[in-house]
C-alpha cells in the first residue's frame, strides 16, 4: 500500500451500533432457525416454506458473524467490511417491507408476540441505515495518515482467490437484483418455491452477500477481509444444517438445486481458504 494510505481507529459509536446490530440479528435468526414452524407468533410475517425460514435465519445467524468481527476489529479498514454490507442490505430491507407491508403482522387479529416483532422490525430497519450513514460519516472523519512503513509489506489475497470472489460476488448480485426486480419469474431458478415477499427478503441477502465478496477481493489484504471470511464459512456451515433439516423442499436432481449447491460450496471454498490465508504468520504480523 502506498505512503497515502490511512488507518483509522474506530470509533466508540461504531463499535457499539455492530454489537446492537449484530444483537438484532441474533434474535432474527434465533426465530427463524430455532421456532421455524411458529413464524406466525413470533416473527414480522409468516415465513414458509420452512426451508426459506431456516435459509433467512442462517443468514441472519451468519451476519451477527460478521457484525461482531467488525465491532471486535482495531481499524475502520477492517470494520468496513462488516458495515457496508448491512448497510445494503437493511436499505433494501426496508424497501421491501413498504413494498409487502400487508404480509406483515399488523392486524389487530395476528398474534401480541407477532405484532410486537413486526413493529420492532419497522423501527429496526428504519433507524438502522440512518444510523449507520451518520456513524459512518464521523468515523470517516476521523481518519489519520500513518507513515508508510505501518501500512508496508501487507499481504494481498492471491489472484485466484480474488478471481473466485469476483466470480460468487456477480452471481449472487446478479440473481439478487433479479429476485428482486422480477420476483416471480426469478423464483423459478430457486430450488424451492418462494412467494413475492420471500424472493425479495433473498434477493436483498443475496445483495449484501454478494456486496461483501466484491468489497473482500477489492480490498487485498488478507487482514481486513476476515470478517467476510468467517462470515462465509459461518453461512455455509448452517445452511448445510437447514438442509438436513428442511432439505425434502428441494428437488435434488434439478438443475436449480445443482447449482444452489454449487454457489455455496464455492463460498465456503472462498471463506475457507481466506480464513486460512488471514490467520498464517505472515498476515498477523501486521494486524492493526
Amino acid at each position: 500500500m502506498s505512503a497515502s494510505s490511512e488507518v483509522t481507529p474506530l470509533i466508540p459509536p461504531m463499535r457499539w451500533l455492530l454489537y446492537v446490530a449484530a444483537f438484532l440479528v441474533f434474535l432474527a435468526g434465533l426465530v427463524l432457525f430455532v421456532f421455524t414452524l411458529q413464524t406466525d407468533e413470533f416473527f414480522a410475517w409468516t415465513v414458509n416454506p420452512p426451508m426459506t425460514a431456516v435459509f433467512l435465519g442462517a443468514a441472519y445467524w451468519s451476519a451477527a458473524g460478521l457484525e461482531v468481527t467488525g465491532a471486535r476489529s482495531a481499524s475502520w479498514e477492517s470494520a468496513r467490511l462488516a458495515v457496508w454490507p448491512v448497510f445494503v442490505f437493511t436499505t433494501l430491507t426496508l424497501g421491501v417491507t413498504l413494498l409487502h407491508l400487508d404480509r406483515f403482522h399488523l392486524s389487530p387479529d395476528a398474534a401480541p408476540t407477532a405484532q410486537i416483532a413486526t413493529w420492532a422490525w419497522l423501527a429496526i430497519y428504519a433507524m438502522v441505515p440512518v444510523a449507520m450513514v451518520v456513524i459512518s460519516w464521523r468515523q470517516v472523519r476521523s481518519r489519520r495518515p500513518v507513515p508508510k512503513s505501518i501500512t508496508a509489506g501487507r499481504p494481498v489475497l492471491p489472484p485466484a482467490l480474488r478471481v473466485l470472489l469476483v466470480g460468487i460476488a456477480g452471481v449472487l448480485l446478479l440473481y439478487g437484483v433479479a429476485l428482486l426486480a422480477v420476483p416471480i419469474p426469478a423464483a423459478t431458478w430457486w430450488p424451492w418455491p418462494l412467494s413475492e415477499l420471500t424472493a425479495r427478503a433473498i434477493g436483498a441477502w443475496l445483495i449484501g452477500l454478494g456486496w461483501a465478496a466484491a468489497q473482500g477481493q477489492k480490498s487485498g489484504d488478507l487482514r481486513t477481509v476476515r470478517p467476510v471470511a468467517l462470515t462465509s464459512v459461518a453461512f455455509v456451515i448452517l445452511q448445510a444444517v437447514a438442509l438436513l433439516r428442511y432439505g425434502g423442499a428441494l428437488t435434488w436432481a434439478s438443475a436449480q438445486a445443482t447449482g444452489f449447491v454449487t454457489v455455496l460450496l464455492a463460498i465456503g471454498v472462498a471463506g475457507g481458504w481466506a480464513l486460512a490465508l488471514s490467520r498464517s504468520p505472515a498476515a498477523g504480523a501486521g494486524i492493526t
